[in-house]
Formats: C-alpha cells, sequence, structure tokens
C-alpha cells in the first residue's frame, strides 16, 4: 500500500546530534525519505535506517543542489515514497529557507507538518556562556545574516551596528572585514566580540577580541565555516568551559601556551 504524501519539516539543531527535539527523532523514525543538508550530524541518520536518504546539501560557495530543484525534490519524493522529511540545520525559519519549501509543497497539495529547531544564533552563544541579555548589560538582541539577496550587506546589520544590543551574525564569516568596518564607523571599535565556530561540538574553536581586532585574530587562527559572529557588551561574559568542551581549546589558550599551527 502506498504511503500518504506528506513534508515534515524538521530543524536538527545547531550540530550537537543531542539539540534536535524528541519529536524531530519521532518524525525521523517514521520517514520514507530523508532529503538533508550539509551540516547534519551522521549520527541523525541512523535513527532512519528504514528510510531512502539523499544529500541536498548547500554550503558558502559550493551548492549540491538548487533550491529551485530541492524544492521539486520534496514534491516528487512525496508523491513517489510517501513521507518526506527535510532535515535542515538549526532552526528552518530562521534563514533557513524553510517557509519556501513548505509553501511549494503546500502548492502542491502535499500536507505538510514543521518542526522547529534550536537555532545557532540563541544556542551557540549560550553554551559558551554569552547571554544574549542580561541585566543591566543587554536588553535586547538580532539575529542578522551577511547574506542578502542583491549581495550587499544587509540594511539590518548597519541598524543593529547603531544599536545597543547583542548582535548575532549567521553567515558572515567570508565578510567578516566588511562587518566589522561597519561597527567600527558606528563607533564601536572597542565591543567585545567574539567568532566561534563548530560551536555545539567537541572541536568547538573560539575567538574573543574585540572589534577592532577581530578579523586580524580571526584570520591568525584560521577559523572556518560553520561559525556565527557575536558582538557585543554581553561576549565579555564569555565562558571556555562547558560540559563538552573538555577538549576544546582556544586561539587565545593557544596563544598563550606557545602552541602553533
Amino acid at each position: 500500500m502506498k504511503n500518504i504524501p506528506q513534508l515534515v519539516l524538521v530543524g536538527a539543531g545547531p550540530g550537537d546530534p543531542e539539540l534536535i527535539s524528541l519529536k524531530g527523532v519521532r518524525a525521523l523514525e517514521t520517514a520514507d525519505v530523508i532529503l538533508y543538508d550539509a551540516l547534519i550530524h551522521p549520527r541523525l541518520l541512523e535513527y532512519a535506517p528504514q528510510a531512502v536518504k539523499i544529500f541536498v546539501g548547500k554550503r558558502a560557495g559550493s551548492h549540491e543542489k538548487s533550491q529551485r530543484e530541492i524544492n521539486q525534490q520534496i514534491v516528487d519524493y512525496a508523491l513517489q515514497y510517501g513521507k518526506v522529511v527535510r532535515l535542515k540545520g538549526g532552526d528552518p525559519f530562521v534563514f533557513g529557507r524553510g517557509y519556501e519549501e513548505v509553501e511549494f509543497a503546500r502548492k502542491h497539495g502535499i500536507p505538510t507538518e514543521i518542526i522547529p529547531g534550536i537555532s545557532s544564533a540563541t544556542a551557540v552563544p549560550a553554551l559558551h556562556g554569552i547571554p544574549l541579555t542580561t541585566r543591566g548589560i543587554s536588553e535586547s538582541f538580532w539575529v542578522v545574516t551577511a547574506s542578502s539577496a542583491d549581495g550587499w550587506l544587509p540594511d539590518a546589520l548597519y541598524q543593529a551596528a547603531r544599536s545597543d544590543a547583542t548582535v548575532v551574525i549567521l553567515m558572515g564569516l567570508g565578510r567578516l572585514e566588511e562587518i566589522t568596518e561597519v561597527f567600527i564607523k558606528a563607533g564601536k571599535a572597542d565591543l567585545p566580540a567574539a567568532v566561534i565556530c563548530n560551536g555545539s561540538l567537541p572541536d568547538a574553536a573560539v575567538v574573543k577580541a574585540t572589534v577592532a581586532t577581530l578579523f586580524e585574530e580571526v584570520q591568525a587562527a584560521r577559523i572556518t565555516t560553520p561559525a556565527i559572529i557575536v558582538i557585543g557588551e554581553t561576549v565579555a561574559l564569555i565562558q571556555y568551559a562547558n560540559s563538552f568542551t573538555e577538549k576544546q581549546i582556544t586561539y587565545e589558550q593557544r596563544t598563550a601556551a606557545g602552541v602553533s599551527e
């Protein structure tokens, strides 16, 4: 008997495979097909030994599939197999283009369900002891992307730089020098700032600096994607020790110990 076509959009969280929701795991366990992204931890696919698994990952400068192709695959596989789980990193509705995929499926008569995920924008700073808001230091936060449809830095980034909020920037490592210039021109050169790579995993790497020195120090540390940028007074509260980071060595710690790359 053919299964009923449906799409379940699942947020996988910020990388650590234990940071997916129970509801997300149950969706994987009953999936007929899983379309998964580049940053999905391979352990998550073990929840679905019965499913057809298709990689559709997109990373900066390297797209396995275009968004249009992914949208069409969702519909095609749902009609062919039944339950399609679209497994996306973080929360699919936070710069994840999840709404586009859901809307495309709905327009083609495919029933949909959305299971939110933990966004790296909030989880990664928290895992490293950075509160996005805390009384007396920061009363709000911005989450912005450095990637816009027209190729320019988005206006929201300039607005965020003029605010007193903590600012989290996603997909911005490749434009870090431009981003820091925006904050420097807004009079924020001495503001604490950090770049955190693989922030929920044992090999996390952290560079803590000021806005004025962040780009140079990130270059020296050879930080790579996936990474987030956090700028604001609360970055001064960063803590490197966490339950999962016993083996984590930060750039500052390597330098102090005289360890070279």
